[in-house]
């Protein structure tokens, strides 16, 4: 209990824009600024610091609490905003199993939920939740095709053994024989892990062409150098989940050569003049890196600023028919929301639909390779 207490304690310091009493427009936002998730959580705490004080003249009440990336605290935060702060929209977690828990207060509250995480589709398929980051089977086509073009027809797959690890395994299964692929071993394991040396050697025994790791943040590093020290020399397959300059720095030199699926906000710059996420992205990182440090961006906090460009657009819609803090106001942004795009941002083009809270195509993914501790955009 006293744990659960000192993360509380830490998480509670809310950041409100302009004075409290004003605060007319609330947002609770869960994160998982310390845990194993942290890598991934404090870029999007520090995303949040870069919101606008007011939309429409409304002001900004932001709510900020770290849940660890503990699912039953991500629930206690969710239930706080939503029975106490009584916020208009929640926006969480950093990583899957948090978000999922999220996702489940989100519902039964009727609040509208960003999920800065990907989910399955029993949850993106629900009425409340609209997903931030590339979904599953997005990323797992552009993984599995490049597979393809690069001769591979078996592969091993190492992951997360949570739902996060779940997600690329259920898309094998769902899609992966459009592909001509073969998965011929399947390892988990997690995510406080310090080895995998047993997981690796398997997959190395099994002689796959290529390896798929569905990881994030620097836990995905963990296989990428064991699989290298063990003599792998095929390629290896990274999801979005890995694209950040720490996994390159913790990597080192076993990250050349290996090829990412990423959203482009992490290669912005080399974006091409007429890509509809340039604009929206180089605003974002040129703003993110003055204030943090240059090479300090990740596609995570990225996500953060595209909810907001979302609510940029869909707030004033809600505000012409209901007033923040009620029932009608809520339903009325799920309604702009879903018919407002398309919302041009930093890792996409958003256009949700009642019967679509994915909301993002191709223009959402592009392949990277690192080289020299650099990731660089596959052409």
């Amino acid at each position: 209990m006293a744990k659960y207490i000192a993360i509380w304690t830490a998480g509670a310091l809310a950041l409100s824009f302009g004075n409290p009493t004003l605060a007319d427009v609330t947002i609770g936002v869960t994160v998982s600024s310390t845990g194993s998730g942290a890598a991934l959580g404090i870029p999007l705490k520090n995303s949040v610091e870069l919101w606008p004080s007011e939309i429409a003249g409304e002001k900004l009440k932001v709510i900020v609490l770290d849940d660890a990336g503990d699912p039953s605290i991500a629930t206690t935060n969710a239930r706080r905003f939503v029975n106490d702060d009584k916020v208009d929209v929640i926006v969480g977690s950093a990583l899957t199993p948090a978000s999922i828990a999220v996702a489940g207060v989100a519902a039964e509250a009727s609040t509208p939920h960003f999920s800065a995480s990907p989910v399955p589709p029993n949850i993106s398929k629900g009425k409340w939740t609209f997903v931030l980051p590339q979904d599953a089977g997005l990323i797992a086509r552009t993984l599995f095709a490049k597979m393809r073009a690069d001769g591979a027809k078996t592969f091993g797959y190492i992951g997360f053994s949570d739902s996060y690890g779940d997600l690329w395994v259920n898309q094998y299964k769902a899609i992966g024989a459009e592909y001509g692929l073969e998965m011929v071993a399947d390892e988990r394991y997690a995510r406080p892990d310090t080895s995998v040396s047993g997981q690796v050697l398997k997959i190395v025994a099994a002689r796959p062409d290529a390896v798929l790791i569905g990881a994030s943040g620097t836990g995905a590093a963990l296989p990428q150098i064991g699989l290298r020290e063990r003599g792998f020399i095929g390629t290896i397959y990274q999801t979005h989940g890995a694209v950040t300059f720490d996994f390159l720095r913790i990597a080192g030199a076993s990250a050349d050569n290996t090829v990412f699926a990423s959203g482009p906000v992490m290669v912005a710059e080399a974006q091409p003049d007429t890509a509809e996420t340039k604009k929206d992205g180089m605003d974002y990182v040129t703003t993110y890196e003055a204030k943090f440090g240059a090479g300090t961006r990740t596609q995570f906090g990225a996500h953060i600023h595209d909810a907001m460009a979302i609510l940029k657009k869909a707030i004033p819609v809600a505000l012409e028919k209901a007033k923040p803090g009620t029932s009608e106001f809520r339903n009325t942004l799920r309604d702009a929301i879903e018919t407002g795009g398309p919302f041009p941002a930093s890792q996409g083009v958003f256009e949700y639909k009642a019967d679509d809270h994915l909301g993002l195509d191709e223009r959402a993914v592009v392949l990277l390779t690192a080289k020299d501790g650099k990731f660089e955009l596959i052409e």
